[in-house]
């Protein structure tokens, strides 16, 4: 008696007389015939509704999570235009930063006052950009206004060169007696710092960690897309950072900062605020009335 073949070898057998017989092949065929015009169909390039579809599903995603990450205070106007950086991996990153330095440290400004600068005035309504580098790290200074404090703190000293320089350059300009330019920001002067937040009583203490970047696309933005700005750039640093201004489009002036440390050598007699309102005139814009504090 002829002995019996193991199971895995009769499998094998029944494997190949299926393939070898001829009523298989057409089977086999129709299957890889099948195949492969399954895979030319999913080939095929999406048609223009497919790929605009698919571009307003990302947006829109993009759109919903950017809303859930809006930081606290900032202006509509700004969020709208702006609000594409929200969700970026560095922003992200820079608001947990932030968060996490406040339940270590005292930071200022308080998260309210942070974007303050884009509450003041409409976006699209900015006429002059004046960039200044770090928040005052005192008690109560710092309230998101560059070179500004809040009442009643008093002027620190480098405000008190601009009020100095305004005496002499605009007519009938007096100190005002605090140190709140409030009512410069309401009339389109964006005192924007490069960085936004700071630890008490260390200063820079929050640079590089992201801020210089977002505000960086705030300029650009406003380079972009509005016409006749007046960028007042104080000191080597706010020039770096408005170095890629297309002044061909807006209007750059520069001097040294108003520091006690460099005012002498060129802030004083600038008259920056003056010419600020000649090229305003000439654009047909009203000119900013430096009094109304």
């Amino acid at each position: 008696m002829a002995a019996l073949l193991p199971l895995a070898a009769l499998f094998s057998l029944r494997s190949r007389i299926l393939r070898s017989h001829p009523f298989a092949r057409p089977f086999q065929v129709s299957a890889a015939k099948k195949a492969k015009e399954g895979g030319d169909e999913a080939s095929q390039p999406l048609s223009a509704e497919q790929q605009e579809r698919i571009r307003k599903n990302k947006e829109a995603a993009r759109q919903l999570l950017a809303q859930r990450n809006v930081p606290p205070g900032f202006g509509e106007s700004w969020r709208r235009q702006l609000a594409g950086e929200f969700s970026k991996p560095y922003f992200v990153e820079l608001m947990a930063f932030v968060a996490e330095e406040r339940k270590r440290h005292t930071v200022y400004p308080p998260p309210e006052q942070v974007f303050t600068w884009t509450q003041m005035c409409d976006i699209w309504d900015v006429k002059v950009v004046i960039l200044g580098q770090d928040p005052y790290h005192g008690p109560k200074q710092a309230h998101g206004l560059c070179f500004s404090v809040q009442k009643p703190v008093p002027p620190p000293p480098s405000l008190e060169n601009i009020y100095k320089e305004l005496s002499e350059d605009i007519e009938g300009f007096t100190h005002p007696g605090h140190g709140d330019l409030t009512g410069w920001a309401k009339q389109g002067v964006l005192l924007l710092n490069a960085v936004l937040t700071v630890r008490a009583h260390q200063a820079t203490s929050h640079k590089e960690r992201g801020w210089e970047q977002f505000t960086d696309v705030v300029v650009s933005w406003l380079n972009k897309n509005l016409q006749g700005l007046v960028f007042m750039l104080w000191g080597a640093y706010a020039q770096r950072k408005g170095s890629s201004i297309d002044r061909k489009r807006h209007h750059v002036l520069q001097t040294v900062h108003p520091s006690p440390l460099s005012a002498n050598r060129g802030f004083f007699g600038c008259r920056h605020f003056s010419k600020t309102n000649e090229f305003l005139k000439k654009s047909g814009k009203k000119p900013i009335d430096w009094k109304a504090l």
